[in-house]
């Protein structure tokens, strides 16, 4: 039995949530997203919120479980508070800039700048002193996740100088280099 797949996901007072055969639709402050369910499980609007249960007990099914609960459970967040996801870039003359509302340009070492295109729905933003902070924002967890871990694959950090691109608080294990 799933622990998680059991609990129903409770739904704020300022969030419409909408079932539409295996479609749940979730619209909030911030905007509107939704989530097809397996058709290996049922999802059902409770007075708890929103339930999600095994049609038919199969491994499938139970691997599915949790999953689609939390998915639920993202959308929600996602409505109400959003998601954001801040990097930070190492090095001399590494930075990062804006060109309009929906391209990246990294400076990183490399003998060009990589540009990135930023898809919409996800609001990417550069800051601090030397434009080495940046921070990826919106409403859908996988987008801004699937963004940030783009730019962190740009140039990723290495562990003998620390240089590159890196999760805000991530820390790189550092090695020690050629002795004489």
């Amino acid at each position: 039995m799933s622990r998680i797949g059991k609990k129903p996901v409770p739904v704020p007072s300022n969030v419409t949530a909408t079932i539409a055969g295996q479609t749940v639709k979730m619209k909030g402050p911030k905007g509107e997203l939704a989530f097809t369910v397996p058709d290996a499980l049922k999802v059902q609007r409770t007075d708890e919120g929103i339930d999600v249960s095994l049609l038919e007990d199969t491994k499938l099914a139970r691997s599915e479980w949790g999953m689609s609960r939390t998915q639920i459970a993202n959308l929600i967040k996602g409505v109400t508070e959003g998601y954001s996801q801040d990097l930070e870039i190492h090095g001399v003359g590494f930075k990062a800039s804006m060109k309009g509302k929906d391209t990246l340009t990294l400076s990183v070492g490399y003998s060009h700048d990589v540009v990135l295109k930023i898809p919409a729905g996800v609001d990417v933003k550069v800051g601090g002193a030397k434009s080495e902070l940046v921070s990826v924002s919106g409403i859908d967890k996988q987008a801004v996740g699937q963004v940030a871990s783009v730019i962190r694959a740009s140039r990723k950090p290495e562990p003998y100088q620390g240089k590159g691109v890196r999760y805000k608080g991530e820390y790189i294990l550092r090695k020690e280099g050629k002795k004489k």
